[in-house]
């Protein structure tokens, strides 16, 4: 559903880097059907898969790469200072990450779902994002803790 001129429907940002990581994000899309929706990710190319909705692309980074990773948290500051969502989404990793502990910020609630291609341990961003989130979920119910992170299914 392309983006929504209600005023009365919740802004979400979805967050996610490439490959698995958006591919999730994706499958995700039913469940936003209420919401207007923002996409940001690492490749400028994935703007086809959400033709109609907004978009951004951001440097892809990782903890390895410091000076991106800067990079990667200024456009995600400046995206999210300019769409002010009430709900940031992440499936992973870095970008979704940096997007979480931004939006924390400005008031938005916040999700984390972990990859399902963790199914031994939490993804070390997962972990780290766990604590800043308004709902951590895993994919896996064996990663599953009381205090969190919770699990709801996952996305095939």
């Amino acid at each position: 559903m392309p983006i929504s001129l209600q005023q009365n429907r919740k802004r979400l940002l979805a967050v996610a880097s490439g490959g698995g990581h958006w591919i999730q994000l994706l499958r995700l899309l039913p469940a936003f059907v209420d919401c207007e929706v923002v996409f940001a990710t690492v490749h400028k190319a994935y703007c086809a898969d959400v033709h109609g909705y907004k978009f951004y692309s951001v440097p892809d980074a990782t903890r390895r790469t410091k000076i991106r990773l800067i990079r990667a948290a200024l456009k995600l500051f400046c995206i999210i200072c300019k769409e002010r969502p009430d709900v940031v989404i992440s499936t992973g990793a870095a970008p979704g990450y940096i997007a979480i502990r931004i939006a924390k910020l400005i008031g938005a609630k916040t999700i984390w779902l972990d990859s399902i291609a963790n199914a031994e341990q939490l993804s070390m961003s997962g972990t780290m994002a766990g604590r800043h989130t308004d709902l951590w979920l895993t994919q896996w119910a064996d990663l599953a803790r009381e205090s969190g992170p919770h699990f709801r299914g996952a996305v095939l």
